[in-house]
């Protein structure tokens, strides 16, 4: 541990420079008391690092210093092979620059651990796309990188997806994000964080002014800010249901994620016997979210609220008039 923590500090000076004790420690969750002793191992075994104090110091190495790190470990090797699929690669203009990439490190990578990483690129695949998430618009992410790299302002015309109204915005990027294969503009707008979709952006330009963040604001940090502004939205509707059994592993595949309660018992899908219908309680952000229940039919029946009761019974009055008049000749 103590060896991997000193090979992680050497890497942090060399790609950052001059880094406080504190965040090292931080960053590597020990003791600044443990980052000055690696410090001090460090530099015993002659690498040029050195601790300057006072309010802008930190630890640094000695200017134009360099080590090549080639000491991996197998599950280091095989990490970096864990690839998502070249979509997002291909939207940022890498589609080709990551299989290149890749076949240098393999080339560096030590012996023993090449067929393992090799391997891990054969069988392992991650694809952030949902399953049938519809079309969606183009992304054009080539100025959004160029304000982003260039610490630049961006100028917006932005459609927004409730109403369609649009609306113009000179904002401060963070970064891109790719959230399960939608691609997000993380920006200040007036000091204040926003999330832009790359496929509503109308148009967009770099503006000459220098860019305006947050002093410590980090993506990560505000992409998680934003992220759980979304994911810690007051629930809104507790539904309760009776389930069919001949429905009940279709209902559990599609709903279980907002099951509120567990499952009660007999509710195994495999079980040769059990009760006809079985009560579940769930949770959906709103009346609208809980129409696909009417897919079901009469294999489930929602017991309450009476709000959705009454929405799915005029959903439905609405689909029968609609298939049991006259259709054209």
């Amino acid at each position: 541990m103590k060896s991997d923590r000193m090979l992680s500090i050497l890497l942090l000076l060399q790609t950052r420079g001059r880094v406080p004790a504190t965040e090292l420690a931080e960053r590597l969750e020990v003791s600044v008391r443990t980052i000055f002793r690696d410090v001090d191992a460090l530099s015993s075994a002659g690498v040029p690092v050195y601790a300057e104090r006072g309010r802008n110091g930190g630890i640094a190495l000695l200017p134009g210093y360099r080590t090549d790190v080639t000491g991996l470990t197998a599950d280091e090797a095989r990490a970096l092979f864990v690839l998502v699929t070249e979509r997002a690669h291909a939207d940022l203009g890498l589609g080709r620059a990551i299989g290149s990439a890749l076949r240098k490190v393999m080339a560096a990578l030590p012996p023993p651990h090449r067929d393992a990483a090799a391997l891990t690129r054969r069988r392992i695949l991650v694809d952030p796309v949902r399953w049938r998430s519809g079309p969606r618009a183009a992304a054009d992410l080539g100025v959004l990188q160029d304000a982003v790299f260039t610490d630049r302002r961006l100028r917006l015309r932005y459609r927004h997806g409730r109403d369609d109204r649009e609306a113009s915005y000179t904002v401060d990027p963070y970064g891109l994000v790719d959230k399960a294969g939608v691609w997000y503009l993380v920006a200040d707008h007036r000091a204040q964080p926003q999330l832009f979709r790359a496929d509503r952006i109308l148009a967009a330009s770099v503006a000459d002014e220098p860019v305006r963040r947050r002093e410590g604001a980090e993506l990560a940090d505000v992409w998680d800010t934003l992220r759980r502004r979304i994911d810690d939205l007051p629930t809104g509707v507790d539904v309760v249901v009776a389930v069919r059994r001949a429905s009940l592993r279709r209902f559990l595949s599609i709903y279980h994620a907002d099951l509120t309660a567990p499952p009660p018992p007999g509710a195994d899908p495999g079980a040769d016997s059990g009760p006809e219908r079985m009560e579940f309680r769930l949770r959906f952000r709103s009346l609208g979210a809980a129409r696909p229940l009417l897919a079901f039919g009469a294999d489930v029946e929602v017991l309450s609220p009476e709000e959705l009761r009454e929405e799915l019974t005029r959903v439905a009055a609405e689909t029968t008039a609609l298939y049991s008049g006259e259709r054209p000749g």
